[in-house]
């Protein structure tokens, strides 16, 4: 059965962990879907990771519509999360109507994720009001990385873990179904999870959370270099795929591939 914001809630109803994993083609989906997935993030991390951008800033509506229509093909059951990119909903109530109107309509998303609390707690509320279901993203916000000053943990001091408390209350109370918690101190993701009803789904926030969401290339052992603090690879496809090229080209090289029982009669 499809999984429904009314699922999410009753997870932490029952106390029930629950897993989010990003995904961002039909492919990658229906492994998802299949493994019993409940939520599949179509972040905009994808500007990372698919595009070669060096940070979710460049990314555009265009693409985050045609990859997040790309995985609600590839789904039977999971729940699909838009990650509305930057500048697609801060610049006007109307403009993050409009283009979260859009994830529901043109690209069959579920909802939609967007960051910050303080001035984006009106929109969240008439975006729930119109009937779109909203999910919050607190702490370390990638889309105001130039701001921040770089990917460093937010929290760490009393005004700042306040402001992220306050603004995770107000976002419940503007109707989101649930909030991403993302690189705050593991007492903080605690304190607040304990306090809001709706659920929290952390990355980098600790074991408290209600749920964890990690990134495909990350959990999978595919992105370069030493991964965050973190993440924690389910698998270390990287080596698994370079090995897997470097025998394809000496087996062409070789002459040996393809073999009689590659080639058609």
């Amino acid at each position: 059965m499809p999984v429904t914001v009314r699922d999410i809630r009753a997870y932490k109803e029952r106390g029930e962990r629950f897993a989010m994993l990003t995904a961002y083609d039909a492919l990658s989906a229906r492994l998802l879907d299949e493994a019993g997935i409940p939520l599949i993030l179509v972040g905009d991390t994808l500007g990372e990771v698919m595009l070669g951008h060096p940070s979710t800033v460049p990314v555009t509506m265009d693409d985050m519509l045609h990859h997040t229509a790309a995985v609600r093909r590839g789904t039977s059951n999971c729940f699909v999360v838009g990650d509305m990119p930057f500048m697609s909903y801060q610049t006007s109530i109307e403009d993050g109507m409009r283009n979260a109107g859009r994830f529901l309509k043109e690209a069959g998303a579920n909802c939609v994720k967007l960051e910050g609390g303080g001035r984006m707690i009106e929109l969240v509320g008439r975006l729930t009001e119109s009937g779109i279901p909203v999910m919050g993203h607190l702490g370390l916000t990638p889309q105001s990385i130039n701001q921040l000053g770089g990917h460093r943990v937010q929290g760490r001091d009393a005004a700042d873990a306040l402001r992220i408390v306050q603004d995770a209350k107000a976002l419940e109370s503007a109707g989101a179904f649930a909030v991403v918690l993302e690189a705050v101190p593991s007492a903080l993701a605690a304190e607040i999870t304990q306090s809001l009803e709706i659920p929290t789904i952390g990355i980098g926030a600790g074991p408290d959370c209600d749920g964890q969401v990690l990134v495909w290339h990350d959990f999978l052992g595919i992105t370069p270099g030493k991964a965050p603090r973190f993440v924690k690879r389910y698998a270390s496809l990287a080596d698994e795929i370079k090995t897997a090229a470097a025998e394809f080209a000496s087996d062409v090289a070789a002459g040996t591939y393809p073999a009689p029982e590659h080639t058609y009669d």
